[in-house]
């Protein structure tokens, strides 16, 4: 048995010390995470914040809630607020007010990427739609153009033949 035996030195004694297979078996082997400290979670590379100077701006007021979703030129998403999420339930996320707070609670997010002008494009037929487009404005964004996209109907397709009886 005194081969299974190897010699170990000791980081805090000279002297070597002998440890036999099972005791050497328990020691933590060496893994990529032998290197961190136990306990602490790795370190995530901080983000970037993006500087985003022009934008976009998406109303759309329906006849029950209006969302305001503010974006970058490319479309990836800065900042969105609804009058549902500015604390308004019921009747009253579909008022102009509403509509006001929320477009006021977006900007004050889409601040915070050095956003200051904007060009809005409304879309729907809700109450909200002229009074967000004011919000917006009301907290220091620059209007480049207002788009009115809501879709309608051209008429659409043929009707099928009438019956005859």
């Amino acid at each position: 048995m005194a081969d299974t035996k190897e010699k170990k030195v000791d980081a805090t004694k000279d002297a070597p010390k002998e440890v036999s297979e099972k005791e050497a078996s328990k020691e933590p082997k060496e893994t990529k995470e032998a290197g961190k400290e136990a306990g602490k979670p790795a370190k995530k590379a901080k983000a970037r914040r993006r500087l985003v100077q022009v934008g976009h701006a998406y109303v759309q007021a329906s006849y029950n809630n209006t969302i305001i979703t503010i974006t970058e030129e490319n479309g990836n998403v800065i900042a969105w607020a609804s009058s549902g999420s500015s604390g308004f339930k019921g009747a009253r996320k579909a008022t102009p007010y509403a509509a006001q707070v929320a477009a006021e609670n977006a900007t004050d997010k889409a601040k915070a990427f050095g956003l200051e002008k904007i060009r809005v494009f409304v879309k729907g037929v809700g109450t909200g739609r002229d009074q967000a487009v004011r919000g917006l404005v009301n907290k220091g964004l620059e209007l480049i153009s207002i788009n009115d996209t809501t879709p309608f109907a051209h008429n659409g397709c043929r009707k099928k033949k009438a019956r005859r009886v």
